[in-house]
């Protein structure tokens, strides 16, 4: 018999990293779920995503600040907000908790989708 194990995704948080952790939870051909753990990280200065995939991002805990290069207000995420990124939609985080871990999910696919 196969046993199949129960994870948690707030489960093994550290109180302060000096890099964001990326975990991928599962992968199959270009689509991949990950776990992101921020804890008061933000994109470099200047640094803007430019991804060829779509991506669906959950704030799971924490906050979270994200921007569109495209727009200028920065749109501030809290656990249980979603959004979808279309490809090639230049997006940064201008930060992420620091009183507490911010937990992601993020999916990656591939998509047509002009959606956000």
């Amino acid at each position: 018999m196969t046993q199949h194990a129960i994870a948690n995704l707030l489960a093994d948080l550290p109180d302060q990293i000096p890099e964001e952790r990326f975990e991928t939870l599962l992968r199959s051909g270009e689509t991949k779920l990950e776990r992101i753990i921020s804890t008061g990280h933000s994109s470099a200065p200047g640094d803007w995503y430019d991804q060829p995939l779509a991506e669906w991002v959950l704030v799971v805990a924490g906050r979270a600040g994200l921007r569109f290069e495209d727009e200028p207000d920065t749109r501030v995420l809290e656990p249980g907000d979603h959004l979808l990124i279309p490809p090639h939609a230049r997006h940064r985080v201008e930060w992420t908790s620091t009183d507490e871990p911010t937990v992601w999910l993020a999916l990656y696919f591939p998509s047509d989708s002009s959606e956000r």
